[in-house]
Parts: structure tokens; sequence; C-alpha cells
């Protein structure tokens, strides 16, 4: 199932929370190299989930995480605008709007439609919050894996090429895209809207466009 949590009620789920992080350290610490602080616990933290992001994680057996992502407003402190900003030229994203979304991490042991599951996700926050695009930095291996789902971003900026490229992308909503990330996450469009609504209330989700828009 999806949980959508802020970083304070992380700790209302020990297994989910401490099993999430260090996901991320074997996948961008141990198989991707990447350059990031693993701690004593095994479990890999930044200075951006000190600043009560919202994570969207998919749950799986014994509560244990199986694939999540880190949401972000651009009117506050981003990593793309922190650290990217020679992908855009020197244009920092800024704009109450568009949230960043990092640290898209699958399990190991997840199966193919947790990441289709995830950027449904990531929909359901954009057409609830009325929001225009995700910013996100991603990399080579991704490129395959968002094609798969249905949605591809926009590219902004990217640098190196082959296994190295480094890119940072717009994502937006559409009703079309939707229906092609529910198929391929094998999910009904009433059972995604009740995850979304325990998390954030009906009231919420009444606020949202309606499903019957353009694409």
């Amino acid at each position: 199932m999806l949980r959508y949590l802020h970083g304070n009620q992380l700790d209302a789920y020990p297994v989910l929370r401490d099993s999430m992080f260090r996901d991320r350290a074997t996948q961008f610490h141990d198989r991707l190299g990447w350059d990031v602080t693993v701690d004593a616990r095994g479990q890999e933290r930044d200075a951006y989930d000190d600043l009560d992001p919202l994570y969207v994680i998919w749950e799986g057996e014994g509560g244990r995480h199986g694939g999540s992502m880190r949401f972000l407003p651009t009117t506050g402190r981003t990593m793309v605008n922190e650290h990217f900003l020679h992908l855009t030229d020197g244009v920092a994203i800024q704009s109450p709007f568009i949230w960043e979304c990092t640290r898209f991490c699958l399990a190991p042991t997840a199966e193919s439609r947790v990441a289709a599951a995830l950027m449904l996700a990531g929909g359901e926050l954009m057409r609830a919050f009325h929001l225009s695009h995700f910013v996100g930095v991603f990399d080579a291996r991704m490129v395959r894996i968002y094609r798969l789902i249905g949605s591809s971003p926009e590219v902004l900026g990217q640098q190196g090429s082959g296994r190295d490229m480094v890119a940072v992308g717009l994502w937006e909503y559409s009703h079309a895209s939707r229906a092609r990330i529910l198929l391929r996450a094998g999910l009904s469009s009433d059972l995604s809207e009740a995850w979304f609504n325990r998390a954030f209330g009906q009231e919420t989700a009444m606020q949202a466009a309606p499903l019957q828009m353009s694409a």
C-alpha cells in the first residue's frame, strides 16, 4: 500500500522508517556509489530529511519499505537549487506550484510495479494540491524506468553521457498519464484515492482537479 507521511510522522512507523533509510543506503551508497552519508545504523540521510519533507512510501509485508520518494516545496530549500544550478544555467526553480522530488528509491526486492505506484502517488499529490510540475534530478538508469512507467520528464538541462548522464527534469500531470500509470502499477483509481484520503482526508481530495480533465 501507499503511505503519505511527513518527516515528523515517521517515528510512528519505526519499521517502515528504518527500512527506508537502510534501503536508501543500499541503493545510493552501496550500489550506485554516490557520495552520501551512511550512519552507524546503516541508514542514509541528508540535510533535506531534517526539513520535515513529505515522503511517499510503498509499504510491503511486515510494514517494511518497498520504495519511496521525498518531496519539498521549491519555495524553500531544495537540492536542485542548492547543488544543481549548473544544470539549469543558473536559473533557480522556485514556485508555489512546483515541488521537488528526490531520493527515488526501490527496495532490493521490490516488485516492478512499485516504481509505477510511486509515480502514481506523485500524480495524486499534483492533482490534489493543484501543482503544475515536479522537478527532480535523475541519472541515466532512471530514463528507462520512467519510459516503462509512462511518465518521462521534460529535460531542462543535463551533463555527461551514457551511464554518467545527470539531468534536471520537469514532470506534469495529465489524466492520460494517470491512466497509463494505474495500469502499469496494477491498481484501481478507487484504491489509489482511498490511500490518499486516508492520509489527507476527504476534504483535500474533493478539492483536487477533476479526474475527467483533459490530457
